[in-house]
Formats: structure tokens, sequence, C-alpha cells
């Protein structure tokens, strides 16, 4: 166990009740984000509290009500994994860089441009957040922000979310080995072999993406394959 000097609170709220316990904020900060972490090692006081503050611990029936089990450790560990974490403020820049490179990339690998069909490239979606005065919450959820970003970037540069269908063929010397890595980049729609070996398909992906998946074609066949966006 940790020291009470060193602990913060972390809560969460179950019907009508709130249960905290006190951590140590480094190893609960790991567990969080899913790595292995004994609970012994970031846990202050075995014990569930409905105020840590004043000191007001949980009745074991409430526990038993709320988590389906007495058991602190349990219940610490789902108290974490799931409530509120007070963060030092160098875990809540670091979580707050991390969501925001994700939310970035999730848009840039499924929006485009649709006057130009084209992706945005993933400066430009960051540049129109910044020019949207756009601040990403370190404790809500990566797809919820994400639309919370696509409605707030929209009058800034054209960019909405859609799937489009390449096709591809692929020659025969190339065809063979290149199958599994172009059927596994999206949803085949489309999946023939022609008389002379080669191989035909329409891959369906998100928009953003089809700049990735021409660069895959051409190494996987040195260049020598052809490609269409339908």
């Amino acid at each position: 166990m940790v020291s009470l000097d060193e602990s913060v609170i972390a809560r969460l709220k179950k019907g009508k009740h709130q249960f905290e316990v006190l951590v140590e904020p480094e190893g609960a900060f790991s567990l969080k984000r899913g790595e292995d972490v004994k609970m012994e090692d970031i846990i202050a006081v075995e014990s569930v509290f409905t105020d840590a503050a004043q000191g007001d611990h949980a009745g074991e029936s409430e526990l038993t009500s709320a988590f389906e089990t007495n058991d602190v450790m349990d219940i610490a560990r789902q108290i974490i994994l799931h409530g509120e974490l007070q963060l030092t403020k160098e875990q809540r820049k670091q979580i707050l860089e991390e969501k925001t490179r994700q939310v970035i990339t999730i848009i840039a690998q499924n929006a485009i441009n649709p006057q130009t069909r084209t992706p945005h490239p993933p400066a430009r979606i960051e540049k129109a957040m910044e020019e949207a005065k756009i601040h990403i919450d370190p404790l809500k959820g990566v797809d919820e922000q994400v639309n919370i970003v696509m409605k707030a970037i929209r009058p800034i540069i054209p960019i909405r979310f859609e799937e489009v269908d390449i096709a591809v063929k692929i020659p025969g010397e190339y065809a063979a080995k290149s199958y599994g890595d172009i059927a596994n980049f999206g949803t085949l729609v489309k999946n023939e072999w022609q008389n002379d070996g080669s191989w035909v398909a329409v891959v369906k992906m998100p928009a953003g993406l089809q700049n990735d998946f021409y660069g895959l074609v051409n190494h996987l066949t040195k260049g020598d394959a052809e490609t269409k966006l339908l």
C-alpha cells in the first residue's frame, strides 16, 4: 500500500450512491490505461468510502448492491477503471495529447473533402480544430469527441465521413502474395480470379484510407497494378 500523503481520490457514482477509494495516482493512471497493475501496490486504504475526505465508509450492503461483491480490491479496480480519477497536471496533459492524436487520426482515416473526394491530411484537421477553438476533454470518450470535433470544423473545411469503393487489378505474378493484405485492408465487394492468373477486386474502405491503400498496392506489386476509384 501507499501512504495517504501520496494518494488521490478515484470515484464512481452507481445509482444514488457515490463510492470513493484512495489510490496512488501514477499506478491508478496506468491501470486506467489498460496496463497490468496490482491493486495492493496502488491502494492507500483498503476500504471503500462514500466520502473519503470525511472518512465516511460505504456499508457492506451498499457495496454488494452496487458491485455484486464486497471485495474491496475488486471494487477499487472497478472504480478506477469506470470512474473518475483525480489526475496530476502531467497526467492530464498526457491524456489530452493522446486523445487529441486519436481524434485526429480517426477523422483523417474516415473523412474526405467532398468537393475533391480526397482525404484531409492530419495537419489540416488539427489546424481546423485550432481555428474552431475546440478543446478535447481528457475524461470523455474518443468516439463522442470525434462527433463534436466534426461538427465544429465543418464550417471551416469541407469534410464528411464517407466510404469509397476502389477497384484493383493485380497481375498474376503478384496476385497470390498480395491477396491477404489487400483483402484485409477493407471489405471485399468483388473478388474474381481471371484466366490469366490475375486477380480483380473491389475493396470498400473508409475514404480517408485511400492513399494508404494505393501505397500498399504499389508496394505489393512494385507499381505494376491497376486501380480505379469507383
